[in-house]
Order: C-alpha cells, then structure tokens, then sequence
C-alpha cells in the first residue's frame, strides 16, 4: 500500500489539475492557424491533397505531445506528495551510533589513515543506506559523550556531524556512553544503539551500577581494526626528593601489548636536548621499568619518546611519546610581619628555598603595602593588616579589619580535639597533645575549610579570598608549646607548599580523560587556556584550581584572567603542565570480534542497503528528468512538431 507523506492525494489532484489545463490550452493556442488568401492553381491543389494525406499522422504527433507533457506534470505533482510504502512509515528506524574516538582509535593498521576514518567511512556507508523514515543520532564516545546533532534523517546534516568527529588521547567512557544512548531511544519504536569502535571499552559499569539496554532496543556492534603489535609508555613521572629540593627522579614504564617481540629505541629529552638514549627488547606482554635518579640536563621540560627498530611494529603512535614538567627550582618569597617572634624565624630557616624578608607592623603599614611589594607568602604573626594582601597569607593569632575570618570569643585552655587530616597542612604532623594557654575561636565562613577545632569552636582555619589561599591560626604560639614541637616547622612549610603548591607529591603531568584542577590565582573566576594544538578557550577556576576535562597529551599553558586581557593593571599569573595517556589497557589495540553488555551480545549491522535511497520520490524526479530529454529530442528531430 502506498501512502503520500508530503501534500494529500486531493492537493495533488488539485495540482494536477490545474497544471494540466495551463499545458493544454497552450497547447491548443499552439494548434489555431491563420487564414491565408493565395491565388488558385493546380500546384496548390496537389499541396492540398498531400497535406490531406497527412493530417492523421500529424493530429497524432501534436497529441503525443501533449500527453509527454502531462505525464511529465504527472511525475512533478506525484513526486511532491512524497510517495511511500506504508510498511515504511511505520516500521522507521530510530538509531544512535556511538562512534568510538579514543586513543585506540588512532592505530594505523587499516586501509585509511587510521581506524576513526576508517569508522568514518563504514558509518557514512550506514547514512546513505537510511530508509526514507529512519531517524539517526551521531555521537562521539571519548573520555565524555558529544552528541553532534539532533535525531535526523537529513544524510548530508548527519555526514557534516560525522565530519565534525575529532581523534582524543584519552579511553573511551562506555558506561556513559552507553546511558546517553539508552535515554535518546527511550520511548522510540524500533530503537537501535550502533557502536562503531575496536571494542577496547571496557565492561559497561560505572559507580551506579551495570548499564542496562533494554529488550526492545536492539544493540549493534560494528568493529575497527585488525592487528594487534604495540608498544607505547604506560608510566612517566617525575618527582622532587622532600629532604634536597635540588634533585629530581624520573621514572618511565615501557609496554609491549603485542603477541610478539619487539625492539624499540627509547630517547629521553631535557628542555628538547637529548638527555638519555636506549635500545630496548621487549618480550610479549612484557612491562620493562626505567629509572632515572639525579637527573640532569634538564630544567623544566622533559619528553620521552619511543621509536620502533627494523623488524619491529608499532601501530598506534599516540602512546610513543610522554611529557612531563619538572618542578621550578626557585626560592618563595616570604614575608614575616611580626613585632618579633625568634619561634617563628627558626623554623623558616630549615627551608633553605625561603627566601624570607623581616618586617615590623608598623614598616608594612607605612612602606611595604603602600609601594605594591610582590611576595609569594606573607606570615602576620598578631599584626592583622588594615587590608588584606593580594597573596597568600599566613595569619597567627588574627584581630582586626584585616583578618580572613573573625575572631571571636576569648578560649581557655583550647586543644585540637578535631583535625582534618588529609588536609595538606596537617601532613606529618602530631597536634592532638599541643598545650595551649588561651586562645581565640574562629568564625569560618562558607567554602572554609576547618582544619583543627577544640569542642570550644574552630582555632585552624583554611580558605581562600579573592583567588588567594590564607591560613589562620586562632593562638599566639608563645602561649603554648607548639615551637616546642617538630609539628611547628611542618605546620609552616606544609601551608607555605600548599600556597605555592610545591611539596613532595608533585604532579609533574595529569592524565588524559580526567578532570583536571590546576592551581592558578584569578580573582576573576576564569583561566585562559592553551592546548598543546595551538587551540586557546577560557575555563572556570573554583577554590583556586582551574577545572578542565583535558583529552589531548602534551603541553599547557594556563594563563589567570588579569593576564589574559589588555586592560590597565592585568598581572599575568602563568602556570605549565604537561598531560599523557599513560593506560596500558588503551595500548593494548587488538580489536574484539564481539561486544556483550549485560548479557546482551551485540548483533551485526544489518538491514542498510548501503548507496541505496528508498525515498521514491527521488525516482520520480530522475524520470521527470528523462522524460524531459526525450521530449527534447523527439522536438529537435521534428517526430513531435
């Protein structure tokens, strides 16, 4: 049965109709002759007979036409009602297909540059096979879920989506990929879920539990890729030694994920110069350690890169290289705001990276603040400033209009009866037994952290204000016996590395597919942000830390709002990192032959026939066109004059 899914039947006839009476009385206009008075003679009597003789085959001509062009107008009117089988419309598709575009997805053991093209171009085969009803969404599957438009059957708005799928460094997020899909097709009849990948994705369980694809949705699995031999760095790190700030260790795992024995040649470089180069053999499945202590020839950048020798393979390029920053060697700049405190200025001197500046009350108030002095920490040991700093502080004993936080009511005899002890500040020490005298309880405010509190109220405080981290300590330490204690010293040099973010777990690079959190100060709530491609966009900064869901490897440059604008008095606050893939299971790219989630295998792509449109009304206008050529030519040839 047919059904019209464009005009009615009754508009077409409507149409139709008046179409062909426009085409038939030019026609008949065309047929009036005009009457000629000529002299009479026998050659015009034999012309006459002849033309008598003929008048039947032309009356036909003249109405074969007619009828080439009603048919023609026929084919136009039917074509814009949208012919279709009714099986058809109700029978329409509704598909999602999830298109892989993970590392993995990057080897190059396939025909086209790598296996995403290659998905690419099986997917795009899928678009031109769509039915005249079926509806289809084109998702990228990476470290998130991208959909690239909405549920369509307009093939070239589905192809510019497909185009617009980019290659990432990170693992694919199947479970949530997979829920995306299953809520898109929720309600929709005859749901299908394509997953275009080397099937490298893992089980299809998140932290709420295994992903359920529901009986009437059907589940398709079309594979990527065919070998298997790589070697990619799985491990790179680089770490400052807590006691010698001055040395560095590196340390690097190296993968052979095929089934056979590969020799590969390892170049380690410092700041792009050759540092370190080795010739490795790796057996199957084998992960060789390497570690470099002391190293030298470096000073910020560091790179490692793999290269296959002769007789050995490498299919995926994006695990061959792997970067790092080493810590800045530089000395903070401290300044101590205090009447005098000999306490205070002994424990500063265990860091020989201070580089610490004395100062009295009143000399801050009168020349340091006023001439805009830059340092890294300020410590106001009970000398609260009239205004806060634009830097990090220490606060001792707080009062004034100046302080953080409030100082409240006056605390005999307060002890850390609580502590927050992950927090950084509290690292190694031992505050539980601290004596102390008196005291003065804290007024923390929301988004403050309370890192100690006796059962009187809050005496250690941890924030932030105005992009500026601050720590506030609710006690003059002369009245307890807190100098006394090792716990001091690290209490001061675990705040003064939590504010420069320098402290022996280092992160000298992130991982691709995670959110990262990036220290950088910006007042303004915003970063700006430089990919390792060139690409530069602003992301949010929150308690300090830019926050980003990173996918490429490589270099970043991270700039804080003030510096990335033009405007009066912007001061640039510049941080580096570096970002790698590190996953052995991403270098492992021997693609699956099946796909199971929940049980459910995954079936073959069927019912597509791949270059053909089932959409009639196409057809209609190619025979229009035809017929049009012929009416042409039988015109030209005078059979239809």
């Amino acid at each position: 049965m047919m059904i019209f899914a464009g005009l009615t039947f009754a508009q077409l006839l409507g149409i139709f109709g008046a179409a062909a009476a426009f085409a038939t009385a030019l026609y008949i206009l065309k047929l009036r002759r005009r009457t000629v008075a000529v002299p009479f003679s026998k050659l015009w009597e034999r012309i006459l007979r002849d033309k008598e003789a003929t008048s039947l085959f032309s009356k036909l001509k003249r109405l074969l036409s007619l009828l080439v062009q009603l048919a023609l107008l026929a084919l136009l009117a039917f074509a814009l009602g949208d012919p279709r089988a009714a099986a058809t419309l109700i029978k329409g598709r509704n598909l999602v297909v999830l298109v892989d575009a993970s590392a993995s997805m990057q080897a190059t053991d396939v025909g086209s540059p790598n296996r995403l093209a290659a998905a690419k171009e099986e997917v795009k085969r899928v678009i031109r096979g769509l039915g005249g009803s079926d509806r289809m969404l084109v998702a990228q599957m990476d470290a998130a879920v991208t959909p690239l438009g909405p549920m369509s059957g307009d093939t070239s708005e589905l192809e510019r989506a497909l185009d617009a799928i980019k290659p990432t460094d990170a693992r694919a997020d199947f479970p949530r990929a997979l829920r995306f899909a299953t809520d898109s097709v929720r309600g929709l009849d005859n749901a299908e879920i394509v997953i275009v990948s080397d099937g490298r994705l893992g089980d299809a369980v998140d932290a709420s539990g295994k992903v359920h694809v529901g009986d009437d949705v059907k589940l398709t699995y079309l594979p990527i890729g065919a070998a298997a031999r790589n070697v990619g760095i799985t491990q790179f790190s680089v770490r400052r030694y807590p006691l010698d700030k001055s040395r560095y260790e590196v340390m690097l795992e190296v993968t052979n994920t095929g089934p056979e024995q590969e020799d590969v040649e390892l170049s380690l470089l410092g700041d792009d110069t050759l540092v370190d180069l080795t010739k490795l053999r790796l057996k199957p499945g084998e992960r060789l350690p390497r570690f470099y202590p002391n190293l030298s020839g470096a000073s910020r950048t560091l790179e490692a890169k793999i290269q296959p020798l002769a007789g050995s393979e490498d299919a995926l390029p994006t695990d061959n290289h792997a970067y790092a920053l080493l810590p800045e060697r530089r000395r903070a700049k401290v300044l101590v705001v205090s009447p005098g405190n000999t306490y205070l200025e002994a424990a500063l001197l265990l860091d020989e990276y201070l580089d610490v500046q004395l100062a009295s009350p009143r000399d801050y108030a009168e020349k340091i603040a006023p001439s805009g002095a830059k340092h890294d920490v300020v410590i106001f040991d009970g000398a609260t400033p009239m205004a806060p700093p634009r830097t990090n502080a220490i606060y001792l004993d707080p009062r004034g209009p100046g302080s953080p936080v409030k100082a409240e009511v006056e605390l005999k005899q307060p002890g850390f009866d609580r502590i927050e002890r992950k927090h950084p500040i509290v690292r190694w020490t031992a505050l539980d037994d601290v004596n102390i005298s008196r005291g003065r309880k804290l007024v923390a405010e929301p988004g403050d952290k309370v890192v100690g509190a006796s059962d009187q109220g809050p005496i250690l405080v941890a924030g932030q204000r105005a992009g500026f981290k601050f720590v506030a300590m609710g006690f003059d330490t002369r009245d307890s016996d807190l100098p006394l204690r090792v716990a001091w010293p690290l209490l001061l040099l675990n705040s003064i590395n939590w504010f420069t973010d320098e402290d022996a777990q280092y992160i000298s690079s992130f991982r691709t597919g995670d959110v990262w959190r990036v220290p950088i100060v910006s007042p303004s709530g915003q970063a700006k942000l430089k990919a390792p491609g060139g690409g530069e966009m602003f992301v949010p900064v929150h308690e300090g830390r830019a926050v980003y869901l990173g996918e490429r490897a490589g270099f970043y440059e991270l700039v804080g709002a003030e510096g990335a604008t033009d405007a009066p008095g912007a001061e640039a606050t510049k941080s580096a990192f570096a970002a790698n893939l590190l996953d052995a299971e991403e270098s492992s790219i021997e693609p699956a032959k099946e796909l199971v989630v929940d049980g459910k295998k995954a079936g073959n792509l069927s019912g597509f026939q791949i270059g053909v449109r089932r959409e009639i009304w196409i057809y209609l206008l190619l025979a229009a066109v035809l017929l049009t050529a012929i009416e042409w030519i039988t015109y030209h040839r005078r059979i239809t004059v």
